[in-house]
């Protein structure tokens, strides 16, 4: 998978940068570098395109997601982060995932899937990916949802939907709430900010 990885000090985790579509490896690293400035970045590229943008998993309408697709790509990525592991030699449950739109999706598709690969995550405007068929153990793992107020392509109610999917799943869940659109505002960036040094 084609990606960017730096470094960061040891004893810090490493965020796992996911981009939103049309985005790519380096569309989130300011953002990373911002929010965590000790922490190592993995930003991988999404490896579907949707009219020549990068993805991380088909969709079959706006808000229609082709789940089979997830299931599979969501595979892929929780066995690239494992495989970049060892290869950049950061510890694998130090894992932080930071994700905006389809990348928050595919971010909360792996909390959802494959429980254990991410430490914590940042979801920022983030919809429900999946219902899994049985809901995994997620009594460790801590998530922040940033959401605007007037997304358009994110209803209020998904938005909840999936916060009390991840607490039912036992997930600690943080939701903030911006006077924004489905652009990324600057109380939420404070809010993730606030959030990562709490959980570091």
């Amino acid at each position: 998978m084609i990606h960017r990885f730096i470094p960061g000090s040891n004893g810090f985790p490493t965020l796992l940068l996911l981009h939103g579509t049309g985005g790519n490896e380096d569309d989130l690293i300011p953002l990373g570098k911002s929010i965590a400035p000790d922490a190592s970045l993995l930003s991988p590229r999404g490896e579907v395109l949707e009219r020549g943008m990068p993805r991380f998993f088909r969709r079959l309408a706006e808000g229609v997601f082709d789940e089979a697709d997830l299931v599979r790509r969501t595979a892929d990525l929780a066995a690239f982060v494992r495989s970049a592991a060892d290869t950049h030699h950061f510890d694998e449950g130090a894992v932080v995932a930071l994700g905006y739109s389809n990348g928050a999706n595919i971010a909360a598709s792996m909390l959802l899937l494959h429980p254990g690969v991410l430490h914590a995550a940042a979801l920022m405007h983030p919809m429900v990916p999946l219902t899994p068929e049985r809901l995994p153990q997620l009594a460790s793992t801590r998530v922040v949802i940033t959401a605007g107020g007037n997304d358009p392509i994110v209803p209020a109610a998904n938005t909840e939907r999936l916060a009390a999917m991840l607490r039912e799943a036992g997930a600690t869940v943080e939701v903030h709430w911006a006077h924004a659109g489905h652009s990324i505002a600057p109380e939420e960036l404070d809010a993730v900010r606030k959030w990562f040094a709490e959980i570091t």
